[in-house]
């Protein structure tokens, strides 16, 4: 039988995104450019969501040189062009989601000029996601400073065009549990805060419902995990299980930290695949992992973080 083993590229892979696309899968990633006016986010590509080569990297980087990190892409593909969503700031301050477009998965990417949130100081994670119906929306995060839990939550707005967001965003999903605590006592904005974090949404229809996965927490820390929240339409409203804790992936001590930013694509097979990073014990990086998707009566669930060997994703071996 044949196998994986997380994680699946030994690089650096943070905030994994894949995209299937005429047989093969584009895998994209948080990450620097390699030098000075080089591309930014590498593209892994694969046949089986297993064996991956890197491109390079495959965003051309902005002309302002105060826009120093770019985090989280995730890209679409729409009437013969590639639109990838991504934004960029300076370390974690003044973020904003831009979009960018190429003729190819492996790029070059072009950044478009426009900034689809600017009326919100910080926004994050842009996550695309196109309906039965064909409408497209955008899932993302940004900082929210009223409310119990004071921090970054989940909003959701229709995209007019794949360049332009209507304008009338709906929240989906707020902090509401201890476990999703950023930091106690966070300087933001001129004030303290004990700061609370959503991020990383990705929804996937199964069975006539929408169901949207998050990370919260710390990245860096082991109490960073992946739940989820089920909705009967794109918009919402959004209900989270009665659950304390993230009930899809979280650290396993000793093991693996902080697994989390996921996405969600069909395997060769048919298999719905979570793709994620996680640290290891030694924090070196967050590396490329993937785990099946078991749909309960109860929810999504899978067995991950798994670091030990798993049946392949090819399209003539059984799923287990």
């Amino acid at each position: 039988m044949k196998t994986y083993t997380n994680p699946v590229y030994p690089g650096s892979f943070a905030d994994p995104f894949v995209l299937q696309h005429e047989g093969m899968y584009y895998a994209y990633g948080t990450g620097h450019a390699p030098e000075p006016g080089g591309r930014h986010f590498e593209v892994l590509v694969s046949p089986d969501l297993i064996h991956w080569t890197s491109h390079g990297g495959v965003l051309e980087p902005l002309p302002d040189p105060q826009r120093t990190d770019y985090w989280a892409p995730e890209v679409a593909y729409s009437e013969g062009r590639f639109y990838m969503y991504y934004s960029a700031g300076q370390a974690d301050k003044g973020h904003q989601l831009r979009v960018a477009v190429a003729d190819q998965p492996t790029g070059p990417f072009v950044d478009q000029d426009i900034v689809l949130t600017p009326d919100l100081p910080f926004s994050i994670d842009a996550s695309p996601f196109q309906d039965q119906d064909g409408q497209w929306y955008l899932y993302y995060a940004h900082d929210v400073l009223e409310g119990d839990r004071v921090g970054t939550s989940l909003s959701v707005d229709r995209l007019v065009t794949m360049t332009r967001l209507e304008g009338a965003p709906r929240q989906v999903l707020r902090a509401t549990q201890d476990w999703q605590l950023y930091a106690a006592q966070r300087e933001m904005y001129g004030a303290v805060y004990d700061w609370y974090t959503l991020e990383g949404p990705f929804v996937v229809p199964h069975e006539g419902q929408y169901y949207l996965f998050y990370s919260g927490g710390a990245w860096p820390e082991a109490t960073y995990g992946v739940s989820y929240a089920v909705a009967d339409h794109p918009l919402g409203p959004w209900t989270e299980p009665d659950h304390v804790g993230p009930l899809v992936l979280k650290t396993v001590p000793g093991k693996v930290i902080g697994p989390g930013h996921n996405s969600v694509v069909k395997a060769p097979n048919g298999d719905d695949v979570l793709v994620y990073h996680a640290w290891d014990v030694d924090k070196t990086a967050r590396r490329l992992c993937l785990d099946r998707i078991v749909w309960t009566p109860d929810g999504p669930r899978t067995e991950g973080p798994t670091l030990t060997p798993q049946p392949a994703f090819t399209a003539d071996q059984e799923t287990p």
